[in-house]
């Protein structure tokens, strides 16, 4: 452990060498209900950037039902449950995945924010700084619907990506959750992931009766992120424990996620807002949270 320690924080120091200025972007990534995909496309995501020469960190604070670590048959040694302890530092809990990703296993850890001590809080705070420059985007997979915990992690980052499915249920409980994020914070930037679409009409017609209903009654107009296909390969690599996009790199799903990918980076989908980086995200998070 020591060993992947010290490693890590070498490659830390040449990443903050490197970076030039670059700032962190900090992702939420929500859902009104559950089953509807979330961590799975959390972690392909991340493998899709990875693949486009971006440093990814998946922060697992989807609380009592973390799993990201299962979707890619890696067991994690600590949690940030440790960290908030003060047990372990950022580099020890900093697992590995598949493609170079780095994941946070959450463990009860977020469960637990509210009720930190203030040197608890302080140190939390102070290792989760460490990601500026280190990472170029860390993905943080909260739990689906809102409680007090992944609220304040949305209203803190950078973009929010919520990911439905065209279910009417799905439908429904995406606009509740944007509903409660804009009573909140009218400005929050949000983008809708259809997942699990039959065909893309069904997904932007999903898209697009939240769009409608939230341009209408919160003045909100929310892009799109994009659309996943209902794919049986992705099935198939749960069970597997091996992620789709590399299990099944040609499948609809994987080609569907490059053409996502490459639509944000370097297309018509690309973000014009820059990253207020990781350092802004805490700030945010300590006055949401205190």
């Amino acid at each position: 452990m020591h060993d992947q320690a010290q490693r890590l924080r070498t490659m830390v120091a040449q990443a903050n060498r490197d970076s030039s200025g670059r700032n962190t972007r900090v992702i939420t990534i929500s859902s009104g209900k559950g089953g509807v995909g979330k961590s799975n496309f959390t972690l392909n995501y991340a493998l899709a950037l990875a693949e486009q020469g971006k440093k990814v960190v998946i922060l697992d604070a989807d609380v009592g039902f973390a799993n990201i670590d299962v979707l890619m048959g890696v067991k994690p040694k600590l949690t940030l449950a440790e960290l908030i302890r003060k047990q372990a530092t950022l580099w020890d809990i900093l697992e590995t995945g598949p493609m170079d990703i780095k994941f946070i296993a959450g463990g009860s850890g977020f469960q637990d924010l509210l009720d930190l001590q203030p040197e608890q809080f302080d140190y939390l705070v102070e290792q989760l700084g460490l990601l500026q420059g280190y990472a170029d985007y860390v993905l943080i997979d909260t739990g689906a619907g809102l409680n007090a915990q992944s609220l304040r992690l949305i209203l803190a980052a950078d973009e929010i990506y919520v990911v439905l499915t065209p279910e009417p249920t799905s439908i429904t409980d995406a606009y509740a959750l944007i509903k409660m994020v804009v009573n909140r914070d009218p400005d929050a930037n949000m983008r809708l992931l259809v997942n699990r679409a039959q065909t893309a009409g069904e997904g932007r017609e999903a898209a697009d009766k939240i769009s409608l209903v939230a341009e209408r009654f919160l003045n909100l107009k929310i892009p799109m992120l994009g659309i996943l296909p209902d794919d049986p390969n992705v099935t198939k690599s749960v069970k597997q424990q091996v992620p789709f996009f590399i299990a099944h790199p040609d499948t609809t799903a994987s080609r569907s996620l490059k053409q996502l990918i490459q639509a944000q980076l370097h297309g018509e989908a690309a973000l014009d807002a820059p990253p207020k980086g990781m350092k802004q995200f805490l700030h945010r998070m300590v006055r949401l949270f205190r």
